[in-house]
């Protein structure tokens, strides 16, 4: 029960850390989209999985 309370809390936290990365990021126009791939991606990797997700869209443009 722990671990299930403890991945949902770090579910919302992401949610919550990608939207505020996005409205710091609209101005640059490097927005991440908010959907279920990134989220699992940075709950389950934490703040290097944000990082990768910049990189990526960086090097993608």
């Amino acid at each position: 029960m722990k671990k299930i309370l403890y991945y949902l809390k770090n579910l919302i936290i992401s949610g919550f850390v990608l939207y505020g990365y996005n409205l710091i990021a609209v101005n640059f126009n490097m927005i991440i989209p908010i959907n279920v791939f990134t989220i699992l991606f940075v709950t389950f990797l934490g703040s290097p999985a944000l990082i990768a997700l910049v990189l990526f869209k960086i090097l993608m443009l």
